[in-house]
């Protein structure tokens, strides 16, 4: 029998709004610890996306390191994937010494392409358990040749292809793995494959960064290879994929955004017998490590329903987001609502009038961070700025332009940064 957890979508060194989520992460991190060791399981696969950005705070990386240490004294297995917000320099940092901590660290598809097929074994006996196709977010500049003159219904088609006929490459290769663990065990095992990419039909939440914009917006499900489980991340709801049982999205940990307050996060436990490759498939609950909350109404109801979260919480924390709806103007609605929740432990994160445009909170200016003035948000405002509603016309291509451009810089950084890391050579001369 093999089993093991399907986790996605981390984020460490996430913040909302200003408020660090790095208890929250160390929470999970602990209760998917225990969750591991109630269940034996014999491997941990995170499905990319493990840092929220390409420079991860000192913070975050300790937070990720503890973890591999610490997993490191069970005979669990951990498979970490490169995600869209990964930097593979980062990543390739780790992935030495984790490989010596019985952690496989697979930061993009420009590695060795034998070192993305992944036997798991047992232990003591050293018995294969799975072969895993392990792949990490696709970048078009590792699987694809740009040419000039292309139009986007061409680089859409290329990119489809290229990214199928990594899969398939890669699925080959597991099954020649299969074949010789089936001729020398004389039984079966499972093929595993994993991804990191918006599928054909997922349902996306706002924190969800698109990545194939002006070129590929979804990857067809059909065209995943015939693995008994495919462990995908990158959107934030657990979902199956195309009425496909065994091709799942666990979605992150924590709410990334207040939209996701709506759904219970996962992970999933998946479990392969001796005698089938068909998967059993349980949904894990995750926890809520930090009271969050969306209330709306008009002045009057919202202080209604803060009154009554107030007698309600009990003094526990809780993270609010409030949209006011449709009145007159008030120069002061801040300092009202804040008035309202004076003797709470109930902090404002977030104020909205029922246009949508986000009122500034004064307290929290004086607190923001780097990761608050990401490019999208920065670009968002602007839109905002300029009266540019997702409903306008131009919305759509002037965001296909800004993610177009911000990709090409992210793939120059991240060029850059695996540039600096190469050794320098003796000139000749």
């Amino acid at each position: 029998m093999m089993k093991f957890i399907h986790t996605s979508d981390w984020h460490l060194g996430h913040s909302l709004k200003g408020k660090s989520r790095h208890s929250e992460h160390e929470q999970f991190l602990a209760w998917l610890y225990e969750q591991a060791l109630v269940h034996q399981v014999d491997a941990l696969i995170v499905a990319g996306d493990i840092f929220d950005t390409s420079a991860p705070s000192s913070r975050a990386r300790e937070i990720y390191q503890s973890f591999i240490a610490k997993l490191s004294h069970t005979n669990i297995q951990l498979i970490l994937l490169g995600g869209n917000h990964d930097s593979v320099a980062v990543l390739n940092e780790s992935k030495a010494i984790a490989a010596e901590l019985n952690a496989f660290v697979i930061p993009s598809t420009g590695m060795a392409i034998d070192e993305q097929v992944l036997t798991l074994r047992e232990p003591e006996s050293n018995n294969a358990l799975a072969v895993v196709c392990a792949v990490p977010f696709i970048r078009a500049t590792d699987v694809l040749r740009s040419e000039a003159g292309q139009d986007d219904s061409t680089k859409k088609k290329a990119l489809g292809e290229a990214i199928t006929q990594h899969y398939a490459t890669l699925f080959e290769m597991a099954k020649v793995e299969q074949a010789k663990i089936e001729t020398a065990e004389k039984r079966t095992v499972p093929i595993i494959a994993t991804g990191h990419l918006t599928a054909v039909g997922a349902s996306l939440s706002e924190s969800v960064r698109e990545i194939y914009i002006g070129t590929l917006e979804a990857f067809p499900a059909n065209n995943f290879p015939n693995a008994d489980y495919i462990a995908l991340g990158h959107i934030h709801k657990p979902q199956i994929v195309a009425k496909q049982d065994h091709i799942r999205y666990c979605g992150s940990p924590i709410p990334l955004s207040f939209d996701e307050i709506s759904y219970q996060k996962k992970v999933n436990l998946v479990s392969f017998t001796d005698e089938s490759n068909s998967p059993e498939i349980t949904e894990i609950n995750v926890p809520l490590f930090q009271a969050l909350k969306t209330i709306k109404g008009d002045l009057a109801s919202i202080e209604a329903q803060i009154a009554t979260l107030k007698e309600t919480l009990n003094g526990q924390s809780l993270w609010l987001n409030v949209e006011v709806e449709k009145q007159d103007y008030l120069a002061d609605l801040n300092q009202k609502v804040l008035d309202m929740l004076q003797g709470s432990a109930i902090e404002l994160l977030a104020l909205k009038r029922s246009a949508n445009k986000d009122v500034q909170l004064k307290q929290l200016q004086a607190t923001q961070t780097l990761d608050d003035l990401n490019p999208d948000l920065v670009f968002e405002k602007l839109l905002s700025f300029r009266e540019i509603s997702k409903n306008d016309e131009s919305y759509m291509p002037l965001k296909a332009l800004f993610n177009e451009i911000k990709n090409e810089v992210e793939t120059a950084q991240i060029e850059k940064e695996e540039a600096s890391d190469k050794p320098a050579v003796d000139d000749p001369l």
